[in-house]
């Protein structure tokens, strides 16, 4: 089968597609995340880079343009520089850079650039960037949130594109004057009803928000409440005492300096009350742990000191005996947010009844995704406070208000009044109005993520954090209860704005569609297709049981606007493909089946459909190995059974892997930073395997492995490819080698499986690192052996004085070259933090490998960061790059080990190193000028 191939085949401009992919993160204000919440989405920039590379040829594919390897570069290079434009945030609506980008596809593409799908589109990253690239962009999923997301972004939007909007405010200030531009119309018609829901909302329910009088001290006057604060209660476990406890994770209520705000306890008659100080209570110096002690659900009475169970308190929960106390108020005053007493704002007594039937279903039995289970919050419906109930339930009301106001002011200006529903493809007024409804419904569930007793309050920004800071329903113990017409976070007005910003950034052109549909099921969209998609990790993320939470608001809001997508009380579960022992009577072989055997499915339909001429990108984002297997002290991995499942299935369907592309998609900070946490994603590019590709046995594929590995490794490290990536990255060209034949057939004759394939790649890349240790100096080599076995800790004389002659070299040299100290028939390398402070690499004349790096790593952690590593690096000359790869072995040995915070620090090096690479270049540069000027 011959193909033109593909820039995305060949080589990208990694570096900046990772660095702006990492950058997004933090872009909010127009970004079309905040549309509406989903879980573990496709950075816009990844998928935008990875389009384009799929559908540009490579100047390789074109000879006769192209006839030599410089002009091949040449041409290529130009191709980076338009990604590494079409790639940044700034540019994401610059028609001049999109402009070039959509050129060079229709040049690639003879005019006729094919259309694209993702058949698990989730949050819709893929084919809104499809869209935004001027490609026929089509989604579906079996989860009708993630549905009604992507019919927001690529196909409502289109239908009304370059129209005013219908509110008469804005066509009474602006028709005359004013072009409105792709959804520019509808966003300001959301950011209008929006408002007005808030405000209509106010008039209802506002009462039960009252504002305060501020003390003489903090100015006098009124005050809006930000939010109310709460804990939720425990009856203490003694029987001596029985009071209802407070279960407080933390006293800080701020911590801003100059500001800081702490609840002071006070137990008054068997009842527990609280003020608040800018000083922590003497009892509680230690304000941070607050009554919590370890695990969760554990906690100290305030009053006799009893320390609960988890046990008790999740029976507590489950038999509904958890109740909750207000704790204090956060208001706006004119010197800023302040803390209060809770009885300068009471919660109202006089709560008016609402309906929650449609609350009342039960949250699927996931124990590892629905932790707020263990405490007896079983329905959406226990998950909010009275008030927030009514507030979520009367903002869900209004919706079908809003949608007869636009409906009545559409009609009024003269567009054409048809029946025709937007469910059923329809354009106009009625359409119309639907689609501006569809967004104000998904407001209203996007402000159930904040207006909900599962949000936490974040002390250093003195604001309310949303309840899924991570893909799970957590369970919390102290929460905001904020208020909904406060001006602020979960302000429904705020939101809509917010919304109406991201509606109209978006592409808003070209032909689009999204169906609720399962990707097992036959195709119906056409074909041939391009096809790229993040399918299910294994059991990674039980999308179906969390969407649970907004589905239900999303139900009540729009049900009769979308009666097919919302018909079933919940999410459907029984076709979701992931791997949940739950759903199989806790058999985790049953459901590792099942999944095997959905996703084998979906990727042979893929197969059916796939376009010939451009390849199959599939995003997965797995840890590469499992560790389950024990050798001594050592862990050994073993093939992860998620990576094994997606390969199987997608070699089974018929295709090979051509390519491999690690996209970094994560900052370097918090969590991600941590060992065993991957901050890449990888991109397998695939091709359908040709009918007559040939078998081989496994020691030809071990030979094979051997010989062509080892670079396709090289590269990735030239790449900068983090440590903790490495192992994961590698899948993809190992498997490029094992796919390209239809079978490897072990000694016995039977095909050799993906799981064995996969280790023997692992034991490559183990070889590989072990192979880069013979360019090291003697002292790096006896150091590397020493680490492995004791780290930083002491070992006998003896055994270093062997191992020193092993490897040529001697322990008074070692303790010389400043890496070891020997005392009294003890040995061991020196910390970090004992490595001389001055040190100078130009003067040291026993210069290793090992001292260069540690140095770098503590000039990074001390407080010198970039810079400090820079400088030793522009002095370090060819062992500098040694010393990168050296930290790639640590971190091998360390992933090993178990050692997590070693690891950390070696993963922090590479991570670093583009940076400090250029600013090491700029000190080498500056230096000859600055001693000319001497």
């Amino acid at each position: 089968m011959t193909y033109r191939k593909k820039l995305i085949e060949v080589a990208l401009p990694l570096e900046a597609i990772n660095k702006e992919s990492a950058r997004e993160k933090s872009i909010r204000h127009g970004h079309p995340s905040t549309l509406h919440l989903w879980w573990a989405r496709r950075p816009l920039a990844t998928c935008r880079a990875v389009l384009f590379s799929s559908l540009v040829d490579d100047p390789s594919s074109h000879p006769d343009k192209f006839p030599t390897k410089e002009a091949q570069d040449t041409e290529r290079k130009r191709l980076f520089e338009i990604i590494e434009e079409l790639v940044k945030w700034e540019n994401i609506n610059n028609q001049e850079v999109l402009g070039a980008a959509k050129a060079e596809i229709l040049k690639s593409t003879n005019n006729n650039p094919p259309p694209v799908l993702d058949p698990f589109c989730g949050g819709g990253s893929i084919p809104l960037e499809a869209q935004r690239l001027g490609l026929e962009a089509h989604g579906s999923d079996i989860n009708p949130v993630a549905v009604l997301i992507t019919k927001a972004l690529i196909e409502i939007p289109p239908k009304f594109a370059n129209q005013p909007p219908v509110n008469p405010d804005s066509r009474k200030n602006s028709l005359t004057t004013k072009k409105w531009f792709g959804a520019q119309g509808l966003a300001e018609d959301v950011r209008y009803y929006g408002q007005w829901m808030r405000d209509e909302a106010f008039k209802r329910i506002g009462h039960l928000y009252p504002k305060v009088n501020l003390p003489q001290e903090y100015g006098g006057g009124k005050a809006t409440v930000i939010a109310w604060l709460w804990a939720r209660t425990v009856k203490c476990p003694n029987p001596s005492c029985g009071m209802h406890t407070p279960l407080l994770s933390s006293f800080i209520l701020g911590s801003k300096k100059g500001k800081e705000a702490y609840l002071i306890p006070h137990v008054l008659n068997g009842q527990v009350g609280f003020s608040v100080s800018n000083k922590p209570a003497k009892e509680y110096q230690d304000s941070k742990k607050g009554l919590k002690r370890g695990i969760s659900g554990v906690f100290e009475c305030v009053a006799c000191k009893t320390v609960t169970t988890r046990n008790y308190v999740s029976e507590e929960g489950k038999t509904k005996r958890l109740g909750v106390i207000q704790t204090a108020i956060v208001v706006q005053s004119q010197q800023g947010r302040l803390y209060l007493p809770a009885d300068f704002s009471p919660c109202p007594s006089n709560m008016p009844e609402v309906d929650i039937s449609g609350l009342n279903v039960e949250f699927s039995p996931n124990p590892r995704d629905v932790w707020c289970r263990n405490f007896g919050l079983d329905t959406p419906a226990d998950l909010f406070t009275p008030r927030q109930l009514i507030a979520l339930t009367t903002l869900s009301d209004l919706v079908s208000k809003a949608r007869e106001k636009v409906l009545a002011d559409a009609i009024n200006t003269g567009i054409p009044d048809k029946t025709l529903p937007l469910c059923e493809s329809g354009r106009d007024t009625k359409a119309y109005a639907d689609a501006v409804a569809t967004y104000l419904g998904l407001g209203v569930s996007r402000s159930a993520n904040t207006i909900c007793s599962l949000a936490i309050w974040s002390q250093s920004r003195d604001q309310s954090v949303n309840v899924f800071s991570r893909q799970t329903l957590p369970m919390t113990w102290d929460f905001p209860e904020v208020n909904p017409f406060a001006e602020a976070a979960g302000d429904f007005g705020e939101t809509t704005q917010s919304m109406s910003k991201s509606i109209a950034s978006l592409p808003a052109k070209g032909k689009s569609s999204v169906l609720q549909k399962d990707a097992c099921a036959e195709n119906t969209f056409i074909n041939p297709i391009v096809i790229s998609t993040d399918p299910p990790y294994f059991d990674n993320i039980g999308y179906a049981d969390l969407s649970d939470f907004f589905y239900v608001w999303l139900r009540s809001s729009l049900g009769k606007i979308y009666p097919e997508i919302l018909s079933t009380l919940q999410t459907p579960k029984a076709q979701e493909l992931v791997a949940t022992p739950y759903r199989f009577g806790g058999d985790k072989k049953k459901a590792q089946e099942f999944f095997e055997k959905g996703l084998g499915k979906a990727f042979a339909q893929m197969r059916k459909v796939a376009h010939s001429d451009y390849p199959l990108t599939i995003y997965y984002a797995f840890k590469q190995s499992e560790t389950d297997e024990q050798d001594g002290n050592c862990l050994t991995a073993i093939a992860s059974t998620g990576w094994e499942t997606m390969l199987e299935g997608l070699i089974q369907a018929g295709f090979t892997i051509t390519g491999t592309l690690p996209m970094r998609t994560e900052r370097p900070t918090g969590v991600k930073a941590k060992i065993n946490a991957l901050a890449s994603s990888i991109a397998l590019v695939c091709r359908p395997r040709p009918e007559t590709a040939p078998s081989t046995t496994r020691r030809q594929f071990v030979n094979i492995l051997k010989r062509e590995f080892p670079d396709a490794l090289q590269k990735l490290q030239q790449g900068n490819i983090a440590p903790v990536d490495l192992a994961q990255a590698s899948i993809g060209p190992g498997m490029a080698i094992y796919s390209r034949y239809s079978k490897v057939l072990e000694s016995d004759g039977t095909p050799m499986p993906v799981r064995t394939a996969l280790q023997l790649i692992n034991q490559t890349l183990d070889e590989f690192l072990a192979e880069q240790e013979g360019e090291f100096d003697a002292e790096t080599r006896f150091a590397l052996i020493w680490y492995e076995q004791h780290t930083f800790n002491e070992g006998l004389f003896g055994d270093a004085e062997t191992l020193s002659k092993a490897k040529n070299t001697a322990v008074n040299g070692l303790v010389d070259a400043g890496i070891l100290t020997a005392k009294v028939g003890k040995v061991r390398l020196l910390r970090r933090d004992e490595l001389a402070k001055n040190w100078n690499p130009q003067t040291d004349n026993r210069l290793t490998v090992w001292e260069a790096t540690q140095h770098m790593i503590r000039e990074l952690q001390d407080g010198a960061g970039n810079q400090g590593a820079a400088n030793l690096l522009s002095q370090l000359g060819t062992i500098g790059e040694a010393a990168r790869e050296l930290a790639y072995r640590l971190y091998n040995i360390c992933d090993r080990k178990g050692w997590a915070a070693e690891g950390v620090a070696y993963n922090s090096l590479v991570i670093s190193w583009p940076e400090i690479s250029r600013l090491a270049a700029e000190t080498e540069e500056s230096t000859p000028l600055q001693m000319a000027l001497l």
